[in-house]
């Protein structure tokens, strides 16, 4: 079993920042990708950031200068850095995580996800 917890949302105004953290844990002998998502009523989810096992990241444009993803493999934990945040980046924030199970199995992952923290931005 796998558990994702999120923390660092919050309520922020418009031009403030924030920094979501996603730590891992559970039966786990690596991890693979990791990510950020969100969705927001009335609109589909959508991939905000996403970092490799080797470090590669890759944004959504519409966050593209403004976040940086993280991670630390040590702790089993993906960061969020969010800058100049915008009224339209009000969305509950999700973490994902591509998990290799231990244990004498055939190749293979599964997708863990988080419950949602929420990040509203707002005067």
């Amino acid at each position: 079993q796998v558990q994702l917890v999120e923390s660092g949302g919050g309520l922020v105004q418009p031009g403030g920042s924030l920094r979501l953290s996603c730590a891992a844990s559970g039966s786990i002998f690596s991890i693979y990708a990791m990510g950020w998502y969100r969705q927001a009523p009335g609109k589909q989810r959508e991939l905000v950031a996403a970092i490799s096992s080797g470090g590669r990241a890759n944004y959504a444009d519409s966050v593209k200068g403004r976040f940086t993803i993280s991670r630390d493999d040590a702790k089993n934990t993906v960061y969020l850095q969010m800058n100049s945040l915008k009224p339209e980046d009000t969305a509950v924030y999700v973490c994902n995580a591509e998990v290799a199970p231990p244990g004498p199995t055939m190749p293979g992952t599964i997708d863990y996800w988080g419950q949602g923290t929420q990040v509203t931005v707002s005067s």
